[in-house]
């Protein structure tokens, strides 16, 4: 009998974006119920929405957004991928579960928390690693269109916007709903599943 491939995940984040956040501790939970591996990559939504008229508070908040995700990418480039996540998960609780909004001050504490050096943090405001950090991004978008944010996820090499969640299914429920979304990347004229949300979003 042919052994069955482990499934693959691809996900692509921006730590500002609490629906990336909420599906990606998603992730988490399929990890410990399913055979699974995943690969945690960076986007951008200041890249996204770059030369678009937006209100005047989301750019503001889009103009901050660049430091965190260079700061991971620099630390990538500088200290290895696995340093990926565990830099996401820190600067992503201290955002979304915590709150904070001084993102200078989410850098230098989720930079200590996973035993980076500290002048990483200077990389938030340069572009010495934007030709990286654009072709990571680009990576992700090509696979589904700029009409889209984050997440982008990708299974077994099939890439989809989202799951958009509004909470984080734990356990074997998180497990039924990865059986789901592999099934639907397996059809290729599988394009898009959607409705309102009516739920504020909940992070835990």
């Amino acid at each position: 009998m042919a052994e069955i491939p482990t499934p693959e995940a691809e996900f692509w984040f921006d730590p500002v974006c609490p629906f990336a956040w909420i599906t990606s501790r998603w992730m988490d939970e399929v990890t410990q119920v399913r055979d699974v591996t995943v690969r945690w990559r960076v986007m951008s939504l200041s890249v996204l929405n770059e030369c678009r008229d937006l209100p005047p508070d989301y750019q503001s908040l889009l103009d901050a957004a660049w430091a965190p995700v260079r700061v991971i990418i620099a630390a990538q480039e500088l200290h290895g991928s696995e340093y990926v996540k565990p830099l996401y998960d820190a600067m992503g609780t201290r955002i979304h579960n915590g709150g904070e909004k001084d993102l200078p001050e989410v850098i230098r504490t989720s930079l200590a928390e996973v035993g980076l050096p500290a002048e990483l943090d200077r990389f938030g405001s340069n572009t010495e690693y934007d030709a990286h950090l654009r072709a990571s991004h680009a990576e992700g978008i090509s696979r589904v269109g700029d009409e889209v944010g984050t997440p982008v996820v990708a299974f077994n090499g099939t890439a989809f916007f989202g799951p958009v969640l509004t909470s984080i299914p734990r356990g074997e429920a998180a497990g039924r709903m990865f059986d789901g979304a592999v099934l639907l990347a397996e059809y290729p004229g599988f394009a898009e599943l959607k409705r309102s949300r009516h739920a504020d979003l909940d992070f835990r």
